[in-house]
């Protein structure tokens, strides 16, 4: 599958926020874009401005191009609000939910996790990234994974606040999915609107 070999940071300071999930990130050292005129931009278009939000939230989840837009297509089919159905989605990958319940230090590690076929939900094992958890899902650990030095840990050094919607027991690695999320519960900074309009050009 195709994935983002390329410089982690590179796509920080083009999105001009931290997206890397690294202690210290080069966006810090250099907050404006990359490359030789990085400095000059000063004018932003609106096409640029929406661009780049949806950019950014792409690299947060991990998600590319082809994947992202159906999840557009398929938030814009729902009535209601697409920007939040859109979030929504995203929100209950399962890879995002290991990384949200804090047995995961960053999303690309819940990724890989959830890739080598760690996890369970439901009792049954589920080794897709994207697989989305539903309310009333139970995911799990293997039994032979639960004592996996990268977990240990990101439990011992979690300080993220675990959202209302999940519920996580730590002594058995269980996380219980109590309801979709809502668009309060969503701690991403990101506007959500500027995406729909881009998509709806």
């Amino acid at each position: 599958m195709a994935r983002y070999t390329g410089p982690v940071c590179k796509r920080c300071r083009r999105a001009r926020t931290q997206l890397c999930q690294k202690k210290r990130c080069a966006v810090d050292r250099r907050p404006y874009p990359p490359g030789e005129h990085g400095r000059g931009r000063v004018r932003e278009s609106d096409y640029q401005i929406q661009l780049r939000e949806k950019q950014k939230l792409r690299a947060m989840y991990g998600v590319l191009e082809r994947q992202f837009r159906r999840y557009y297509e398929e938030a814009a089919r729902r009535p209601g609000i697409t920007g939040e159905y859109l979030l929504q989605m995203l929100e209950q990958r399962l890879d995002n939910v290991v990384w949200r319940s804090g047995l995961a230090a960053t999303r690309p590690q819940a990724r890989q996790l959830v890739n080598h076929g760690h996890f369970r939900v439901n009792g049954s094992k589920v080794d897709i990234p994207s697989y989305q958890v539903r309310p009333g899902d139970v995911v799990t650990i293997k039994d032979r994974s639960k004592d996996l030095i990268v977990i240990q840990h990101s439990v011992d050094t979690q300080d993220r606040l675990v959202p209302d919607w999940m519920s996580v027991g730590y002594d058995d690695r269980q996380i219980t999915i109590n309801d979709h999320p809502r668009r309060d519960q969503i701690d991403t900074d990101i506007n959500e609107q500027l995406i729909v309009e881009l998509y709806s050009k």
